[in-house]
């Protein structure tokens, strides 16, 4: 970890914070587990965006990372690990690695993290990326994540960081009884919602509805 950024992780973390308390009628929450700000203050985000967008690695914003993809608003990574409630032992499935931030910040407060890339460029980087940093505990495939991970299912919780108009089946049927899943969904009108998803130990499904959000859209060849 590079200390010559850790006063701007502080300052993040206090937007972020200060944003959880904005939107607490939307989170039912006033503020986020000691183990999301724990990760958030630890996790270097200089490295996961462009060398060239390193000046505004810690601004409370989304960034391009290159093949038309982002890294997401860090208020909106702080929000999705925190209501995903994944115990210190869990086991996640991450659909969209993206540039392995939100998979970093996983690792920080989980057992294992396994995600899976579409994109094979950015997989290939992010790959390499995780090994360098150190973050062992997170295990990257590239391919399509509409069909999950089946064989290292099922997961404690699983998120996913790219829109989709269903919730793809093969995810819930990965889910653990007692897990959660976050997942942005666009309706027909365009709008997104980020759901909420919990499977309960009969397992039944019950879903709600969080706060809206913009992602980029789930690809693949479900589509």
């Amino acid at each position: 970890m590079n200390d010559d950024y850790l006063a701007e992780r502080r300052r993040l973390v206090a937007e972020v914070k200060k944003e959880v308390g904005e939107t607490r009628h939307w989170l039912g929450k006033n503020e986020l587990d000691s183990r999301v700000i724990e990760a958030m203050l630890n996790v270097p985000r200089h490295e996961f965006v462009p060398e060239n967008l390193r000046p505004m690695a810690y601004l409370n914003n989304p960034l391009p990372i290159g093949h038309a993809q982002t890294i997401s608003q860090p208020y909106i990574i702080a929000v999705m690990t925190d209501l995903l409630a994944v115990p210190e032992e869990g086991r996640v499935l991450e659909i969209g690695t993206g540039s392995g931030y939100q998979a970093a910040i996983l690792a920080q407060v989980c057992a294992a993290v396994y995600s899976i890339e579409i994109v094979e460029p950015l997989g290939h980087e992010v790959q390499a990326r995780l090994q360098r940093l150190g973050y062992h505990n997170v295990h990257v495939r590239i391919g399509d994540g509409f069909a999950g991970w089946p064989e290292e299912g099922p997961f404690d919780a699983i998120i996913v960081t790219a829109a989709t108009d269903e919730v793809p089946p093969p995810l819930l049927e990965q889910l653990k009884p007692g897990g959660r899943m976050i997942i942005p969904v666009e309706s027909r009108s365009g709008a997104q919602e980020l759901v909420l998803i919990e499977k309960d130990s009969h397992g039944s499904v019950h879903s709600k509805d969080v706060l809206p959000v913009r992602f980029v859209p789930l690809t693949g060849d479900h589509r």
